[in-house]
């Protein structure tokens, strides 16, 4: 039988929540994934969720500025917007991962719209 310390050096990184790195050396893909994280959230769309209505203003994809704007060292993005439903909304920073309660209301701009 074996010890309980050869048991509990050879948990699997799945029990402890983490997967592990390919022998590339590269982070594991599910780390990568930040436009599944974002979302449909590039500039112009505008989409709900239950704290409001938001027109997405800017996208940061600097680690080092997304960093800054969230004050969160973490940070791999984040998303500028402005609650559109309220008059004086002024423009934020957020960094919430794109989930089934946030709804797309208007997709992004796609082509460029000349000035009148």
């Amino acid at each position: 039988m074996p010890s309980i310390a050869s048991m509990h050096t050879a948990a699997s990184p799945e029990h402890e929540g983490r997967k592990e790195t390919p022998a590339t050396g590269r982070p594991h893909p599910h780390n990568n994934d930040v436009a599944e994280q974002i979302g449909p959230r590039l500039p112009g769309a505008i989409y709900q969720n239950v704290d409001g209505r938001f027109e997405v203003l800017s996208l940061v994809t600097n680690p080092a500025d997304a960093a800054q704007l969230l004050r969160r060292d973490s940070a791999r993005w984040a998303v500028i917007v402005r609650d559109t439903l309220r008059p004086d909304g002024q423009p934020f920073a957020v960094g919430s991962v794109w989930t089934t309660s946030d709804y797309l209301i208007r997709p992004a701009r796609t082509t460029y719209a000349p000035a009148a």
